[in-house]
């Protein structure tokens, strides 16, 4: 008569299943921190789909597919309301995240990423369209005299150290 060989943790048969030995002893195929499982029950807990063989997290030691645990708790996008999933570039700003290519400027719609921007009445612009916009500029003529560029725009010193020049925490005026 042929001998039982039984999982050492649940006693569910391992005739003809994969299975590890540990300290002589035979386990169900599947672990994970100590805790044990066979291969048809090793599911996400939400949607019962298989994890043998696929990224999984865990949340409160329930076992959770990539797909469930990232519906369930990953961040939204502000933007598209659609979840952002976990090693996917996102930005984020004053509480809100975004997809990379949905933290977009309002003026030009071009994703801004990781340059800088203005924050504008719920709304973001890149700066160079943040200055078309909003930025006085005197409009002065620039031949013959002393001027600067930043973003392939040209600005009379005044006029750039008024939107770009550190400012004294004080007096507010620029450090020059």
């Amino acid at each position: 008569m042929t001998e039982r060989y039984d999982c050492h943790y649940c006693k569910e048969s391992l005739f003809g299943k994969k299975y590890v030995l540990r300290e002589e002893n035979p386990y169900c195929d599947l672990s994970y921190k100590d805790r044990h499982w066979h291969e048809d029950c090793f599911q996400c807990f939400q949607c019962k789909h298989s994890l043998v063989d696929k990224p999984f997290s865990t949340k409160d030691e329930q076992l959770l597919c990539t797909e469930c645990y990232s519906n369930e708790y990953s961040s939204k996008c502000h933007e598209c309301k659609k979840t952002i999933m976990p090693g996917s570039r996102k930005m984020e700003h004053k509480g809100n995240s975004w997809h990379e290519t949905c933290f977009t400027c309002h003026r030009c719609q071009q994703p801004i990423g990781t340059k800088s921007f203005i924050p504008k009445e719920s709304h973001n612009f890149c700066v160079p369209c943040y200055e078309k916009q909003f930025a006085m500029h005197c409009k002065q003529q620039l031949s013959g005299q002393r001027f600067t560029s930043r973003d392939d725009f040209a600005y009379c010193l005044n006029c750039f150290c008024n939107l770009y020049a550190k400012k004294c925490a004080s007096c507010t005026t620029p450090n020059s």
